[in-house]
């Protein structure tokens, strides 16, 4: 038994060593240090937003023990991701994987909180399925990860035993649980933050609040709850269909809205230039108008 555990300690020594180099510290002056991944673009490093919100300057600490200067190419807060750019070559890039993972998976986090690195051995807690963060980013799967949260875990990269990285590491999405973002939604921020510096989503221009409606109007509707439209932008695409401060809305395409969340579906990327259906209550009458989902971005978190 102790030769096993020799082995296995031997083996997870490798994989740190292999892996350290592509893991960097992000320093800012007022957030401090956290951590960061080498991308596989020359120059680029991926790390947690809110290590850097705010900030005006940005450095990167490197496995050289070398710090340089780096500039944000762009991030989305909506998923705690950042993109950040460095004047360096020869970084050795972070190895993505994507694969099924178990409840109880050993995993490590590699992070770089100082100039040397620092691991964590510990397990994937609890796993579920895709979801949306409050700030309304897509987050492809929910991986919690029992790990003892520290300084500079944010940004760090979180392996396999077979070293494969799974995701970066992040505090910063649900308050006190250290996540996993995984390795998909890793690819799709990236190349939409590299495109068009942030990730654009759809609006409509609108305002909204959800109302409980009276039993005698909800027995007339069909439905128990809405959204009441508080304000309207000029020149929006919910302005140009003729939406107006007032109204209900019921439904979108069919599905009965009543709370904001409801609408999360149209912010989507893909939707943007897409056509969707708005159910509305106006005056005691219902009425159909045809939205046509305009973009925002690329740096904006994207308000319905």
């Amino acid at each position: 038994m102790s030769e096993r555990l020799l082995e296995l300690s031997k083996d997870i020594a490798a994989l740190v060593k292999g892996a350290a180099p592509s893991v960097v510290r992000v320093d800012g002056h007022r957030c401090g240090s956290s951590s960061g991944i080498v991308w596989g673009v020359e120059g680029l490093v991926l790390t947690a937003y809110h290590g850097i919100e705010g900030e005006d300057e940005v450095s990167v600490g490197l496995s050289s023990g070398e710090t340089i200067k780096a500039e944000l190419v762009g991030c989305d807060p909506t998923t705690d991701l950042a993109v950040l750019r460095v004047k360096a070559t020869g970084l050795p890039a972070a190895e993505l994987v994507d694969r099924p993972l178990e409840v109880g998976e050993l995993v490590l986090c590699v992070t770089r909180p100082g100039r040397g690195p620092k691991v964590g051995l510990g397990i994937v807690s609890r796993l579920g399925e895709g979801f949306r963060t409050t700030g309304g980013g897509k987050v492809d799967r929910y991986i919690e990860l029992g790990f003892a949260l520290h300084h500079g875990f944010s940004g760090g990269l979180v392996l396999d035993l077979s070293g494969g990285g799974l995701g970066l590491g992040t505090a910063g999405l649900v308050r006190d649980t250290p996540l996993a973002v995984p390795a998909a939604t890793l690819r799709r921020i990236v190349k939409a933050i590299l495109l068009h510096g942030g990730v654009r989503r759809g609006y409509l221009g609108v305002a909204s609040i959800p109302v409980r409606l009276p039993s005698a109007a909800a027995e007339q509707i069909g439905q128990t709850s809405g959204l009441l439209i508080t304000a309207v932008e000029e020149d929006s695409p919910a302005g140009r269909a003729g939406v107006a401060v007032g109204d209900l809305m019921l439904a979108v395409d069919g599905a009965a809205v009543s709370h904001l969340s409801d609408l999360m579906p149209l912010l989507e990327e893909e939707r943007i230039g897409g056509l969707a259906r708005a159910k509305l209550w106006r005056g005691g009458q219902p009425l159909e108008v045809a939205l046509t989902v305009g973009a925002r971005g690329g740096r904006g978190k994207g308000e319905p």
